[in-house]
């Protein structure tokens, strides 16, 4: 063999060498993470489409992604570093802050309560549910907040063009929905379709359709500043892959669906249309986190804790989708508005 071919041969062997530490390189390189999600509905469905659409692994994150089924219960779980990235929603993050922690919201994907008002079949508009009753769970509840916002979108009066009763949890709100003893009720989007045997209905109002919707940090990927601190580029890629997913979301209805059925048991057709079509109009191109909704939850809790010192910069870090913003991602991903 003469010199110019075991030249050659030790030149393949190199490159062979390379392009295995490369690909070795590139396995190491993914950083695992325990991420968490409160629900499997649609309006939640971010989370696990990110895993099972392998938006976490394209960028670099060997994720394993848990159910937490109470806000609370994740947040107790991201102060103790059991997950390193959660969903929560803004009440959350600030009512674990006035106690102390040092929980924080870096993106939010969803800025709004995200509720539509259930109405009977024959009532076709505002005008049409004035004198009649509206259904909530209590007083001070999410679905209070809703249906007040909701009437008023409407260009209702709560309690004077439309009462609001205390009917209890959502089986007792169908159940005086089917009865007529309620003209209609708030609901999470498409949920209505989710009781068995089904009612006749009609959406009269939604969230997503108000000129200015109730604002609300609801889906919001939620870490601690310590992590942020060490992880910062860990954090930076789980924010980039979410964002991906929301343009996934909102740009693959058929595929989407599919994946939420994977994790909703009895996800039927009327449902998956319903929640998709209210859902994709609420997921943010760019999520920033809504600081006058943080604000509402902050006031709240501390009513609860009237000596903390906490304020609302103190809950939210805007700097990784700011820079995810600078950096053109977020147009490479979504294309030039409109």
């Amino acid at each position: 063999m003469n010199d110019s071919s075991r030249s050659y041969r030790k030149f393949i062997s190199a490159i062979v060498v390379l392009l295995i530490g490369i690909a070795t390189s590139h396995a190491h390189s993914q950083e695992s993470i325990r991420v968490a999600y409160s629900s499997t509905d649609t309006l939640n469905s971010l989370w696990t489409i990110a895993a099972d659409a392998g938006f976490y692994k394209k960028h670099g994150l060997d994720a394993e992604v848990v159910y937490i089924g109470s806000t609370t219960v994740a947040v107790s779980a991201i102060v103790a570093q059991d997950v390193q990235i959660g969903n929560a929603a803004g009440s959350g993050v600030a009512n674990a802050a006035v106690r102390g922690a040092d929980t924080v919201s870096v993106a939010c994907f969803i800025n709004t309560l995200p509720y539509e008002l259930v109405v009977l079949d024959n009532i076709k508009s505002a005008e049409d549910l004035k004198g009649k009753s509206i259904g909530i769970s209590r007083f001070g509840s999410v679905s209070d907040v809703a249906a007040r916002e909701l009437l008023k979108g409407l260009g209702l009066k709560p309690m004077e063009d439309v009462k609001i009763l205390q009917v209890g949890g959502a089986s007792e709100r169908a159940a005086g929905f089917s009865r007529k003893i309620i003209a209609g009720f708030p609901s999470p989007p498409g949920n209505v379709h989710l009781i068995p045997g089904g009612l006749p209905h009609r959406v009269l109002a939604n969230m997503g359709d108000l000129e200015k919707p109730y604002p609300l940090p609801f889906i919001c990927a939620v870490t601690t500043k310590s992590y942020l601190a060490k992880k910062r580029p860990v954090v930076k890629r789980a924010v980039m892959a979410l964002i991906e997913t929301g343009h996934f979301f909102r740009t693959n209805k058929e595929a989407t669906q599919k994946l939420i059925a994977k994790y909703l048991r009895g996800a039927n057709k009327p449902y998956l249309d319903s929640s998709y079509e209210s859902t994709a109009k609420l997921i943010e191109r760019v999520p920033y986190t809504t600081r006058e909704g943080m604000k509402i939850q902050l006031d709240d809790a501390l009513k609860q804790n009237p000596g903390s010192k906490i304020t609302v910069d103190n809950l939210i870090d805007d700097s990784i989708v700011r820079e995810i913003e600078q950096e053109g991602f977020i147009q490479k991903v979504y294309g030039k508005r409109n």
